[in-house]
């Protein structure tokens, strides 16, 4: 039936998050829970007189330092007029170690450490924006510890294939959890008194020519899959800036691309803030900063010869451009310094770093990030009262991910691995036999072919040396629970090179097969951030873990995942495909493309495509398994009468423990509309809600549906339409588990 009440109980208990219901109910209670959303605070133009008055004493020599790099990650203050530095850090997962101001090489710094936090695809398996938050404003402490303005973070393009160099730093596949998981990021970020620096603006799903290559989308695909994680970020979260990317879009590159910077960035969406360019993805000094490019930095020839720079004065010199031109990049400039508080004698947020609360952060994220993919014969959570002996199997038991500088790297004084976690978990009654199995090994550079899949495709060799696989085989036969620890890593899976296949490197499933035909009880643990061919590994095991580069406190999560003090609730952010194939960027032999990639695969990215095309995942988006079993019951909307553009409909689910431990689970809503008039997937993601649930507990998980959100984008009136008519919801725990469904009708 419909529940007429549920607005009223939704107001109540908007403050109830349900990662805080910690006490414990009588039996049979329920309990309502709901989202609650985030708002970010605008640029301030408090001080604008002000503005106006120091650039009005500032020289063309002054005005084009601000505007480009003058060192690795600064642009050049104005001492005499009061003018700071504007100082920014790496940060996907923490902030980068301090670099030398010309060069690459470690500053060589001891207070630079920081927490290394998990990747992008950790977070988003997470389905958490309330832990999104935290993540924001964790780092954003550190990044003011460090005396930064301006983190280059979240990096949140769409997942368009597996292969994707950076698939393990970006989010996920699907537009609306990418918003969902971003907003909440940055409003958290910036409440520092640091800047999030939003990237790569846009449409930068590839490593592979990713310097020159010419996207070309459709403006209906545009704005409904790549572009919505850039809009929230700017109207909801309003993020301060914006990074481009370095490849062209529609034959412009993206850091001085009218369209993209001027049309849709600032006039659709009212950005104020400041763009930035990726670096050394900048090719001209009038045409970029018309375009709406702010800042060009970069690193490969020296600072004065950056098109922001020299060629820049000479322009204005010349003619070519106003210095009131200039004068406008400035004040927006100094509108974001003063908002961050740098400027004005403001009293600013002083930060902390490599605290253990924030340690606490990384490891409350991991732990909701585990995906558990496969337990048959209820193999975990282990029970060690009755184990003496694990064998722990696998080079990613000891590896570490952190890396310390490059892009995404963190330089960190704590990063606990599988093995250590299991270590600082067991008790000192079981004996831990540890084998490496494997060895990560690279073959010789080679020289690249243009149009390959990679321009830096590392070539891994995956023959096993003997003794190796004889110790593992051993260590499986002389213990009484064995866990593979596989997967990639973070030299493998890594920023300016795409895969070349999904297969596992150096020579894993091999492996695999011959400690399962001694151990066909052992627990396989996946660590990686993309997926990979793992077909074989599925039908043969009986367990199957997916874990990520999970940061700091990895390891200890994980443990406790396998041990059961954490019940898994990761749920996978992009879907698994059994051959690569079978993905749409790939089906559509779109990808990567050579001078030009056009988006053949339109709207149906990701799980759009498998459920529209009806082809079988390995595992579906949103998939993962608990130690417990949770039952869907009573949905119902609140109200029976047609909604309108301007409502937002209120969806209810009763969520019931019906197992013996308590969990989360993650409540997914699907839209449907089968008689629209345009191209439609087959089904899209339109809200969540991540719910503890105690066992023999019932908890109601209100979804809220803004009607907006089942608008499609009209390419002739360049507007978002809602057709009216019937919609059904689905409510599943992932794309192809549909538990209930309700129709609801608009007018």
């Amino acid at each position: 039936m419909k529940n007429k009440s549920i607005l009223l109980v939704l107001i109540l208990s908007t403050l109830i998050m349900s990662c805080n219901n910690s006490e414990k109910k009588e039996a049979n209670s329920t309990k309502k829970v709901s989202s609650k959303t985030y708002t970010g605070k605008t640029i301030t133009h408090a001080y604008d007189a002000e503005i106006d008055n120091i650039i009005s004493q500032m020289t063309l020599e002054e005005k084009s330092g601000m505007l480009h790099g003058t060192s690795m990650f600064t642009t050049a203050g104005v001492e005499r007029l009061g003018v700071p530095e504007l100082k920014m850090a790496d940060g996907p997962l923490g902030v980068r170690e301090e670099i030398s101001r010309d060069s690459w090489a470690p500053a060589g710094w001891d207070n630079d450490y920081a927490t290394y936090y998990p990747a992008g695809a950790g977070l988003s398996a997470a389905w958490s924006p309330e832990l999104a938050y935290r993540f924001g404003f964790s780092v954003g402490e550190e990044s003011r510890a460090r005396d930064k303005d301006v983190l280059l973070s979240p990096a949140i393009n769409i997942i368009r294939t597996p292969l994707g160099g950076r698939t393990y730093e970006y989010f996920t596949e699907d537009p609306y959890l990418n918003k969902k998981l971003s907003v909440p990021f940055i409003v958290g970020l910036q409440e520092n008194d640091v800047a999030a620096c939003v990237k790569h603006y846009a449409a930068n799903n590839q490593e592979t020519n990713r310097d020159f290559v010419d996207v070309q989308i459709d403006e209906r695909t545009l704005h409904e899959i790549y572009l919505p994680v850039f809009e929230a970020a700017v109207t909801e979260a309003k993020a301060y800036t914006m990074m481009g990317a370095y490849n062209k879009f529609r034959g412009e590159y993206l850091c001085e691309n009218g369209y993209m910077l001027n049309d849709v960035l600032r006039d659709e969406w009212g950005f104020e803030g400041i763009v930035i360019s990726d670096w050394a993805a900048v090719h001209t000094s009038v045409n970029s900063l018309k375009s709406g490019l702010d800042i060009e930095m970069g690193t490969p020839k020296p600072f004065n010869e950056f098109f922001l720079a020299d060629a820049l004065i000479e322009s204005v010199k010349a003619k070519k451009i106003s210095e009131a031109e200039l004068d406008i990049h400035i004040k927006r400039i100094m509108q974001l310094m003063y908002t961050l508080k740098s400027m004005g004698g403001q009293e600013r947020t002083a930060g902390s770093i490599s605290t253990e609360a924030h340690f606490k952060d990384a490891y409350d994220i991991a732990s909701e990030s585990v995906v558990l993919l496969k337990n048959e014969q209820d193999l975990l959570p282990l029970n060690v009262s009755d184990i003496k002996s694990i064998a722990v199997i696998g080079a990613n038991a000891t590896k570490k991910n952190s890396l310390g500088g490059f892009g995404a790297g963190v330089k960190t004084k704590r990063e606990v691995t599988p093995l250590e976690g299991l270590k600082n978990r067991l008790p000192e009654s079981v004996q831990i036999n540890y084998a490496e199995g494997y060895q990560e090994k690279y073959a010789p550079k080679r020289a690249a072919k243009f149009g390959e899949v990679t321009q830096e495709r590392k070539e891994t060799i995956d023959e096993l040396d003997p003794s190796l696989v004889e110790a593992a085989i051993n260590a499986a036969k002389n213990s009484d629970v064995t866990i593979i620890f596989a997967g990639s890593n973070r030299d493998y899976e890594t920023e300016a090179s795409d895969r070349a296949s999904l297969d596992l490197p150096f020579g894993q499933n091999e492996l695999i097969e011959k400690v399962l035909a001694v151990a066909p009880n052992a627990i396989v643990v996946m660590i990686a951030g993309a997926p990979f061919d793992v077909n074989t590994i599925k039908e043969k095991s009986s367990a199957l873990v997916w874990s990520w580069f999970n940061g700091s406190e990895g390891g200890n999560a994980l443990a406790d995942v396998l041990l059961g003090s954490i019940n898994p609730s990761g749920k996978l952010p992009w879907t698994m495909p059994k051959d690569i194939m079978d993905s749409p960027a790939h089906a559509t032999n779109s990808f990567p493309g050579d001078e030009v990639v056009s988006y053949a695969e339109g709207i149906l990215v990701g799980y759009r495509w498998f459920d529209t095309k009806k082809v079988e995942p390995l595992y579906p988006f949103g998939y993962g398994l608990s130690y417990t079993t949770f039952d869907f019951k009573n949905i119902s909307t609140d109200k029976n009468s047609a909604y309108t553009e301007s409502d937002t409909i209120y969806v209810s689910v009763d969520i019931e423990n019906i197992g013996s431990v308590d969990g989360k689970e993650v409540v997914q809503l699907y839209s449907t509309k089968k008689d629209s008039k345009v191209e439609r997937a087959a089904q899209e993601l339109k809200g969540f809600q991540k719910v503890m649930v105690e066992a023999g507990q019932t908890v109601t998980a209100v979804i809220q549906v803004p009607v907006k959100e089942l608008a499609y984008f009209n390419t002739e009136s360049r507007s978002w339409v809602v057709e009216p008519g019937s919609y059904t919801f689905k409510i599943g725990n992932s794309s192809r588990d549909i538990k209930k469904e309700i129709t609801i009708e608009v007018e």
